[in-house]
């Protein structure tokens, strides 16, 4: 099984930008659609975005879309999120996972069917 290590996280002011990073340790098949989770304080982990390996579609949760970009480089077997212009409210520990992205209204639900974690990335925002 395809073992998920991210990194990047840290203190961010609002709207400043960060990248995180997800490290797979071996090639992901094309086929495979791997993603960003996330859980603030006090909260459940909710999807952030997904990306199929192969052909770099896209997909997001209902209202990340625009704030938050997703990339892989599939040479260096990494998954990239960017936050853009992070907000208080996206003070999270992040998770990278496999993800199965489900059609919902003009965004996606994005599941981790496997329920399976690594350590995660803590992000806070603050001034």
């Amino acid at each position: 099984q395809v073992q998920l290590v991210e990194s990047g996280g840290g203190l961010v002011r609002p709207g400043g930008s960060l990248r995180l990073s997800c490290a797979a340790s071996e090639l992901i098949s094309d086929d495979s659609v791997i993603g960003w989770f996330r859980q603030a304080p006090g909260k459940e982990r909710e999807g952030v975005s997904c990306i199929r390996a192969g052909d770099g579609t896209a997909y997001y949760a209902s209202s990340m879309e625009g704030r938050f970009t997703i990339s892989r480089d599939n040479v260096k077997n990494t998954m990239y999120l960017r936050m853009n212009s992070p907000e208080p409210e996206d003070t999270a520990v992040y998770y990278c996972a496999t993800c199965v992205p489900v059609p919902y209204g003009m965004a996606y639900v994005l599941i981790n069917v496997l329920d399976a974690w690594g350590q995660g990335t803590l992000v806070t925002v603050s001034s």
